[in-house]
């Protein structure tokens, strides 16, 4: 029997500009990207990763990081790539305390019925709230129902003053807390941000090391949660060669078994199908 690579569906979402599209790039090449574009429905990189590395149950995993845009105008489409999801990151600009606010409205987004934000009339990912409005949303409810690993990265930390550290630009219990979800600050021009065995990559790779964890608690009990996953639109066992050499190659055939859309690599917007 030939051997084979699993793979997990991780999304990243945030306000518009804050930084997405470089960290994707970083974390699957390891380097930053000099010209970052604007990303239209999901832009999706593919990184090789290595589940408890060192240990006697290492096995290489592949990781799709799903970009997806933080655009308003594209809010009623994007939750297309919502489901399946087994692991979300949360981005948010260290210099923009809004786009930390706002992640809020992204969780709740992503972990409402069909990705739809109905907690508040006219509340909207990317629209600042008063605190009293914000305050009226609890992370821990929704975390707990869907049990997705959650991380919550902070980027442009190269453009935060240097008498402004960065552990105040955060106040205490912000979402991170409330999750119970690791942080990271970094700059993703510089790849040294979460070079291997840097404290940042060990946060990263243990982050991975949970998101695989949870799908394979999930394969086994044949329990789904939440409306995240749907098993309409999902094969949780499909695997690809491992003999593969060319890495592209095989970012090319990660594709989701989907009856109702495609999901080519690059910076795509799908267009699904009515069932």
């Amino acid at each position: 029997m030939s051997n084979t690579i699993d793979k997990v569906r991780i999304i990243l979402v945030g306000d518009s500009g804050v930084g997405k599209t470089c960290l994707t790039h970083l974390i699957a090449h390891g380097e930053s990207l000099s010209r970052p574009g604007w990303t239209v429905g999901c832009n999706i990189e593919v990184k090789l990763h290595e589940y408890k590395e060192g240990t006697p149950q290492q096995k290489p995993y592949f990781i799709e990081l799903f970009d997806v845009g933080g655009s308003l105008s594209h809010k009623n489409s994007r939750s297309v790539f919502y489901a399946p999801t087994d692991g979300i990151i949360m981005v948010h600009d260290l210099t923009n305390r809004k786009s930390h606010n706002n992640l809020r409205d992204w969780l709740f987004e992503i972990l409402s019925k069909e990705g739809k934000d109905t907690y508040k009339p006219g509340s909207n990912p990317g629209v600042h709230k008063p605190s009293d409005e914000q305050n009226a949303f609890d992370p821990e409810e929704f975390v707990g129902a869907a049990q997705i690993p959650i991380l919550v990265m902070g980027t442009k930390l190269d453009l935060v003053d240097e008498k402004r550290q960065p552990k105040t630009v955060q106040k205490a219990g912000g979402i991170a807390e409330q999750c119970g979800a690791e942080e990271i600050w970094l700059n993703c021009r510089d790849p040294r941000s979460i070079a291997a065995g840097t404290t940042d990559a060990v946060k990263l790779s243990r982050f991975f090391d949970r998101v695989i964890e949870k799908k394979q608690q999930t394969r086994d009990t044949g329990f789904y949660g939440s409306g995240i996953t749907d098993r309409r639109r999902y094969n949780t066992a499909s695997t690809i060669p491992y003999n593969m050499t060319n890495i592209n190659q095989a970012a090319n055939a990660l594709k989701p078994n989907s009856p109702t859309a495609q999901t080519p690599v690059g910076n795509i917007l799908m267009e699904p199908n009515v069932l």
